[in-house]
């Protein structure tokens, strides 16, 4: 059992307390939505996931276990809501995010990451270079981009990326690698360090899974 700060009020939400599941939305609904527009970009989309989410919560909340924080599952739910929302558009192939686990799983454990010199949030706080950052995430494979988003974005922790995602820790600390090499890759002048420090980093992860 999680020690979940939003235990009371859910409490009173799967006894059947309209008023608390509000709450719940009122707490929530800004960071899903922010969480939406980094995943899917366009303002009509990302309102559109905010509101499948909580409808999808609102329907399986009697069955909520809490196996983990209510945020975290929460989370989850919207993070599928946005990949399904994106692969529905056919903005990325219909590659599920467990593809290859198996290949990252031998990939040795990374005891570090690539760090950026900025902090990632400052870097899409700023207006001059996150159209920029939005454009090459969409580059990266989507198995990778997600786990930067929630990881470095949303400053979630690799546990609660991993329950997010019902990924290995170690599966999304390889990703999250691969994903800071891949931007630092495109964005090495705005955002990394020495290109020469990427390319010993790309050569200390491994090959790609395919």
């Amino acid at each position: 059992m999680h020690d979940d700060p939003d235990q009371a009020v859910l409490d009173r939400a799967q006894s059947g307390d309209y008023g608390a599941f509000e709450s719940l939305v009122r707490k929530y609904e800004g960071r899903v939505y922010r969480l939406a527009m980094r995943i899917v970009h366009q303002r009509q989309d990302a309102e559109e996931v905010v509101q499948q989410t909580f409808l999808s919560v609102l329907q399986h909340l009697e069955g909520f276990r809490q196996e983990s924080e209510f945020a975290t599952w929460l989370v989850r739910i919207a993070t599928n809501h946005a990949l399904g929302l994106l692969r529905r558009r056919a903005a990325h192939p219909t590659v599920p995010l467990s593809e290859g686990d198996r290949d990252d799983e031998g990939l040795p454990r990374p005891e570090f990451v690539a760090q950026w010199r900025r902090s990632p949030d400052e870097i899409a706080s700023d207006r001059e270079t996150r159209q920029l950052l939005t454009q090459v995430l969409d580059e990266v494979d989507l198995k990778y981009s997600i786990v930067f988003v929630l990881r470095d974005l949303e400053g979630y922790s690799t546990q609660e990326t991993a329950e997010i995602l019902q990924l290995t820790e170690n599966n999304v600390k390889v990703r999250l690698m691969r994903a800071r090499l891949m931007l630092r890759e495109r964005l090495t002048r705005l955002f990394g360090e020495k290109p020469e420090t990427a390319t010993q980093l790309s050569a200390d992860a491994g090959p790609e899974d395919s």
